[in-house]
């Protein structure tokens, strides 16, 4: 029979004991005092959480272990691995090949993601209240090129004048009533408005794809609030009803004339004529050609204006338009197009491609 004893000494002060396992017969007998039991505890629980350190535990308590038999120990502890150094140029190893296996570290604390949205939606934010200040000035300087006013409102019980359309008319002045004889109606004033506005929606183009439709609807929405203010003060319009038809009317205008102006642009000054013609001039059959030219340059030469100027100047406000009535010594130019001869090929109608 093969018996196997460990005995611990303690260090403890009048303490020494002998805990033994005896296999014979099947028997088992445990002898132990309070301080052995101690360190064996401690041994337990350090074999079971640092296996490495257990040597050194039992050191520490002064514990030394043996065997009475030629065979191998009952408890062996595994030697401490001193880990190697790191090479110097092995001191920052490239990433994992595989980020899947071996994720980098993401901040996801509500507070970074919290700090990530309003950084991303402080710009937007911002911009909408910039373009709000910005189009309502700008939309006054539209506004104020075809100005009127109908004195009739201040008095009670005088009628106002109408138009042979049966719209009210005003009093106006400057270049585009004066010179150009169109009649100070509503109608009228919106239509020279949208003109100008049209101007600055090109310029808007120029912008970011994320901030111009901002502008674009902060401009629209300004024009709206001064066209039902004026409805409801010069032109007694008080049903919102009344209101709302007026302005959905004008919406479908702002798209056409819209296109069409669009469509002059790239395809050249009889094309943009025509347009001006068309909401200008309400398709009139007695029109100064020359007049009409001179609304065409005065909108290119705007365009060309607007497209110089600073994103500084138009976010500010800072825009005014000039005086149409300067264009007259350029409209007097003769055309050299119109010394050369006229060809068969451009009389004929161009048909379809294919036909």
């Amino acid at each position: 029979m093969n018996v196997t004893v460990q005995v611990y000494t303690s260090s403890s002060k009048d303490c020494r004991s002998t805990w033994y396992l005896s296999q014979q017969e099947g028997m088992t007998s445990k002898t132990h005092c309070s301080a052995c039991l101690r360190v064996l505890r401690q041994r337990q629980r350090s074999s079971v959480l640092a296996p490495q350190l257990a040597l050194p535990t039992l050191q520490q308590h002064g514990c030394r272990l043996f065997s009475t038999s030629s065979a191998a120990p009952a408890a062996q502890v595994a030697p401490i691995k001193t880990p190697s150094p790191i090479p110097v140029h092995q001191k920052n190893p490239a990433p994992p090949a595989n980020p899947k296996k071996n994720p980098q570290r993401v901040e996801s604390s509500p507070t970074s993601k919290l700090a990530k949205a309003v950084r991303q939606r402080a710009s937007a934010v911002t911009e909408t209240y910039v373009a709000y200040g910005a189009c309502e000035s700008l939309v006054n300087e539209c506004a104020a090129k075809a100005d009127y006013s109908i004195p009739q409102t201040q008095e009670k019980g005088v009628e106002i004048p109408k138009t042979t359309d049966g719209e009210d008319l005003g009093v106006g002045t400057g270049w585009w009533y004066e010179e150009l004889g169109l009649t100070p109606t509503f109608n009228t004033w919106a239509q020279i408005t949208f003109l100008h506005m049209y101007l600055l929606t090109v310029r808007f183009r120029c912008f970011p794809p994320s901030h111009a439709p901002t502008w674009h609807q902060h401009l629209l929405d300004h024009f709206f609030y001064r066209a039902e203010e004026r409805m409801t003060v010069m032109h007694n319009v008080h049903a919102r009803a009344v209101r709302n038809k007026y302005l959905k009317d004008l919406f479908v205008q702002w798209r056409g004339l819209t296109a069409g102006y669009d469509e002059g642009v790239i395809r050249g000054d009889a094309v943009l004529a025509a347009a001006v013609w068309r909401n200008v001039f309400k398709g009139a059959e007695e029109v100064d050609l020359r007049k009409l030219a001179m609304v065409v340059s005065y909108m290119r030469r705007c365009l060309n204006r607007l497209e110089g100027a600073a994103d500084e100047n138009i976010v500010g406000g800072d825009v005014k338009f000039g005086d149409p009535g300067r264009e007259a010594a350029w409209v007097k130019v003769r055309s050299k197009m119109m010394d050369q001869p006229i060809k068969d090929e451009e009389l004929k109608p161009k048909g379809k491609a294919g036909s």
